[in-house]
């Protein structure tokens, strides 16, 4: 099927994934390194209504923003479709600034967004070219993995949740979609991207080390067998994330793009 809305990049981070997926080690902090891209961008969700505290949220100075912020080998990426991301984005950069004291850098969050939707508009495209359809089944199939891994009854208590982070089922269906293409066409690239039990370890050794270089002692790392789901869906997000970025490096030299921002 082809996806009517790119909601959120896959070399990003799809927000459904980082809204949900919990992580086990220290606290969220423990595999992060292992996740790539994965973890850069994704602590906050796309909202087109703001958060549930709208007078607390900041938002970012959408005045200028063209109709077709992009086109992407004759396909239009659309405002629609960039203000969400970008709205999630700046956000997020808000919620730092109060911290550094260094307010966003819009223009930065400007190209990092529309470029991440032209980099899946490729991919989307790849994906087409060698046939590659990502089923209803298959999106409900990985909703309910989502689900499961967070401890959730459901697919429907899980998109429920979706929902109070400001992602509507549309939304959240779309960007499971994008992922398991973007899986899909990963391992139709270079092979299995199903990590192996060595891999794991090689992981799991690597947290523990960094744990405690860090000084992070009082924060204990459950043992392998708790966390070894998480650490392998990491993995699997790591090496999705490099062999779709070396696809993008590929396919941005013959493609016809035109950013109009």
């Amino acid at each position: 099927m082809r996806t009517p809305s790119r909601t959120r990049s896959v070399l990003g981070s799809l927000a459904v994934v980082a809204v949900l997926t919990l992580s086990a080690c220290g606290g969220g902090d423990g595999g992060s390194d292992a996740s790539g891209a994965s973890d850069d961008k994704a602590s906050s969700s796309p909202s087109e209504s703001g958060s549930t505290d709208a007078s607390a949220a900041p938002e970012p100075d959408l005045d200028g923003i063209p109709d077709v912020v992009a086109e992407v080998n004759g396909e239009e990426v659309t405002k629609e479709e960039f203000v969400p991301i970008y709205t999630a984005a700046f956000q997020q950069a808000a919620a730092t600034s109060q911290m550094s004291g260094q307010a966003p850098d819009e223009e930065a969050l400007r190209k990092q967004t529309v470029d991440d939707l032209v980099d899946t508009e490729l991919l989307t495209q790849e994906a087409e070219s060698r046939g590659i359809e990502v089923s209803d089944q298959q999106v409900d199939d990985e909703l309910t993995a989502l689900a499961e891994q967070n401890q959730m009854g459901s697919a429907d208590e899980l998109l429920a949740a979706v929902e109070q982070q400001g992602v509507t089922e549309e939304q959240a269906r779309s960007q499971i979609e994008t992922q398991v293409m973007v899986e899909q066409l990963a391992a139709d690239e270079d092979g299995s991207v199903d990590p192996t039990e060595k891999e794991l370890r090689a992981l799991y050794d690597r947290v523990k080390q960094q744990q405690a270089q860090s000084g992070q002692q009082g924060q204990e790392i459950p043992p392998f067998a708790q966390v070894h789901d998480q650490l392998e869906e990491q993995a699997r997000n790591q090496q999705v994330g490099k062999v779709a970025g070396e696809l993008v490096e590929q396919l941005r030299k013959g493609a016809d793009i035109t950013i109009n921002l």
